[in-house]
């Protein structure tokens, strides 16, 4: 079986359709062999607008889920991963060059924090205060931030995404993620498998819950200057960096680290 066909079954496995794979302006290679295996369409800065909105929308009614119920839609996404464990790391492995081993530990390390977060939504604690007012109590109450910007770079194209999305899901917070250009068929495989996990969870998990924005530069700026967007992860170079931090600085959003 060629690399080519390999990918596309794959994808399809994962629930990804096939006409996405071809005719686009964005060309995926692989790294071991220069061969092309897939052609995906590019979003315009519009598009990435719109997707930022329909996460939003998403955000407010997920925040009135209780932190443990949304426990469960992670915990679902958990089993799904742990279900199409070796398509996704041969994936992993075929578009970023890993070895086997490091394309499944990848995966793992999703299913893990899947594990983790599952456990931290029954643990949203606040504090209860003294106060000096008779009759009265005071406590903590933390509230879902909004819409979560994920940017993750081509050598850990799922494990960054998840370690952020799934905190981010059980807190009550939307995730939009633009995944390296380079990398964006994992990411594309990783949304099917999550719609999946909100589908057997049902209708409280609200449409566009998880936006992924396929793309270069231009969109991922869209994504760090967006007002609807409070919290930013963005992994990559120093450049990026140091180009991120002021501009998420200047409209007083905060960088995730």
């Amino acid at each position: 079986m060629t690399l080519v066909k390999e990918t596309a079954s794959l994808l399809e496995k994962l629930g990804v359709a096939k006409e996405a794979l071809v005719g686009g302006d964005l060309i995926v290679r692989s790294p071991v062999t220069g061969e092309e295996i897939a052609a995906l369409k590019s979003i315009s800065a519009a598009d990435a607008g719109k997707a930022i909105d329909a996460a939003h929308k998403a955000f407010q009614a997920w925040r009135l889920v209780p932190g443990p119920k949304r426990g469960e839609l992670v915990r679902l996404l958990g089993e799904e991963l742990r279900a199409h464990k070796d398509e996704l790391g041969r994936l992993v492995s075929i578009e970023v060059g890993k070895i086997p081993s490091e394309g499944l530990g990848e995966v793992q390390e999703m299913i893990d924090i899947c594990d983790f977060a599952v456990g931290l939504s029954r643990q949203l604690y606040g504090l209860t205060i003294a106060t000096e007012r008779p009759g009265h109590r005071m406590m903590e109450t933390w509230h879902p931030l909004g819409v979560v910007g994920v940017i993750s770079a081509f050598n850990f194209p799922v494990a960054v995404w998840s370690w952020n999305a799934a905190l981010a899901f059980v807190c009550g917070d939307a995730v939009v993620w633009k995944p390296s250009e380079k990398t964006p068929l994992t990411a594309l495989a990783c949304e099917a498998i999550f719609k999946r996990a909100g589908k057997r969870f049902g209708v409280d998990a609200p449409a566009g819950l998880l936006q992924v924005l396929i793309g270069d530069r231009a969109v991922g700026e869209v994504l760090v200057d967006h007002p609807k967007v409070p919290l930013v992860s963005a992994t990559g170079s120093t450049r990026m960096g140091r180009e991120v931090g002021p501009r998420l600085a200047k409209r007083f959003a905060r960088a995730a680290r």
